[in-house]
């Protein structure tokens, strides 16, 4: 055994009235109840106190209790010299009693001290004590070696299975305490987690549909300045106004996602090329997907048509989704821009939304590349689902 372990205190924790269970602690109340009515009963049992001798011992049998009482919080709030002081009160106070012939009360004190010390102390403190209580108990004792070997055996094998059993509880109550800070902070986290999850979706949704009115808008004032037909400019407020109504959807819809109640991926697709006029096509064979992934999916072509949109108008566009074994891979191509407008639309927006579709891919722990080709633009995501 550690050198340490000798002056190291049982558990605090096992010590306390809330490691116990009710019934054991209905039990402990009970066996002290019992403990005190035999101690009293043996007393005065004979007879043998009358007058002022009687006040004595109930006095003594007072002062015994209250020492153990201050005995067990002092030993409980692990203060040694306190236990040690009120530990060698108990034995000279149990020689009084054996010195009154209150055999039993001195009998009791010594063998409870002993085991109490031993469920309570630092080990070496514990066998000091337990050691000096036994000794006064076999040098008053009147029973045979046997006996007495056999009562100090067995009151030691009980203190120190009592001390086992405490510094169990000890550890059990630790570890629920640990357990429980644990869950608080998994807690904690979890929520942390889904508030970032909910205002980066939020943000995505949000970016997307200011930045696709921010298009229309744009083009509804070029036109108005070169002097367009009133019904085209129309077209485009109206255009606008709708990508309002479709940002205020896409919200809900997001947040229901967020809840996996949100629409296919594939129906999602579908009714957004149609919307944008571009080409859909699916490879593989179509799966239920994960609420990340699937958001990944749409918000990546969001993003990518609304880029065509600013930087490449009039262009043609094709949207392909691909189901693959492990993952699943969205490519998004168009073609060179047909309009002499690319600059100015292009000059709408912040310009972060190829960062976040790349950010939100390398979240999910797949990959997002962006770049011309063949006179175009291409976007591939790939997500594992």
């Amino acid at each position: 055994m550690p050198e340490w372990s000798w002056t190291r205190w049982p558990s605090r924790e096992g010590l306390e009235r809330e490691a116990e269970s009710r019934p054991r602690r209905l039990l402990t109340v009970a066996g002290r109840l019992v403990l005190l009515v035999t101690v009293i009963w043996g007393m005065y049992s004979r007879g043998g106190y009358t007058g002022w001798t009687a006040v004595a011992a109930v006095a003594g049998l007072l002062a015994t209790i209250l020492v153990v009482a201050a005995f067990l919080r002092a030993s409980r709030e692990q203060r040694l010299l306190a236990s040690l002081a009120l530990a060698g009160v108990l034995i000279g106070g149990a020689w009084l009693a054996e010195w009154g012939r209150a055999y039993v009360l001195a009998d009791f004190t010594w063998a409870g001290l002993a085991v109490a010390a031993l469920v309570r102390l630092p080990m070496g403190a514990a066998l000091a004590t337990a050691a000096a209580a036994f000794g006064s108990y076999t040098a008053a004792s009147w029973e045979s070696w046997l006996a007495v070997c056999a009562t100090v055996g067995g009151l030691t094998v009980l203190g120190y299975l009592l001390r086992l059993d405490t510094e169990a509880r000890g550890t059990a109550r630790r570890l629920l305490a640990q357990e429980r800070a644990a869950r608080a902070a998994e807690a904690e986290t979890a929520a942390l987690a889904e508030r970032a999850r909910i205002a980066r979706e939020i943000h995505d949704v949000l970016a997307h549909s200011l930045s696709a009115q921010l298009v229309h808008l744009e083009a509804a004032r070029l036109m108005l300045d070169a002097g367009t037909d009133r019904e085209q400019v129309r077209e485009r407020v109206v255009a606008a106004r709708r990508m309002a109504q479709d940002g205020l959807a896409e919200t809900r819809q997001a947040l229901s996602a967020l809840r996996g109640e949100f629409t296919p991926v594939g129906e999602f697709l579908v009714e957004l090329t149609v919307r944008e006029r571009a080409a859909f096509s699916v490879a593989g064979t179509p799966r239920p997907l994960a609420a990340e992934a699937g958001l990944a999916v749409r918000r990546t072509v969001q993003e990518a048509l609304t880029n065509v949109r600013k930087h490449a108008p009039g262009a043609r566009c094709t949207v392909e989704l691909r189901y693959l074994p492990e993952a699943v891979e969205l490519e998004v191509r168009n073609t060179a821009a047909r309009s002499d407008r690319t600059g100015e639309l292009a000059a709408s927006g912040s310009g972060y939304g190829l960062l976040g579709m790349r950010e939100r891919a390398e979240l999910l722990g797949g990959t997002l590349l962006a770049g011309p080709d063949e006179g175009g633009w291409r976007v591939l995501l790939r997500v594992p689902a």
